[in-house]
């Protein structure tokens, strides 16, 4: 399934302080860059993820975000370098850019 427009839209306000801003659309969802590094990416049902790398894994999960992972039908569990958005910051454009600065740090 993929993302709709709204979410799209809700996505690109919330980092707007991040500007300059390019997507790029895929596997049905939404990478979004700042100065050509992916930092956040937008899934199906409009769930918004922040990459993290380095010390940032351990400062997402010290907030005890939701660290992304997947299983392939006779594969293994995988994780990917991505977790969501604290509530907070859904409703917080400063939160969540603060967030995806020092994830951008990172990266």
């Amino acid at each position: 399934m993929a993302i709709s427009e709204d979410e799209i839209a809700f996505a690109l306000e919330l980092f707007e302080g991040l500007a300059p801003l390019t997507t790029r659309k895929m596997f049905g969802g939404l990478a979004i860059y700042c100065n050509g590094v992916i930092f956040a990416i937008v899934m199906s049902g409009g769930v918004i993820r922040l990459k993290g790398q380095g010390e940032m894994v351990a400062r997402f999960e010290s907030l005890g975000l939701e660290h992304w992972t997947y299983q392939r039908p006779g594969h293994k569990p995988a994780a990917m370098p991505y977790w969501t958005l604290p509530d907070s910051a859904l409703e917080d454009p400063d939160e969540a850019c603060d967030l995806a600065r020092e994830a951008l740090r990172h990266l």
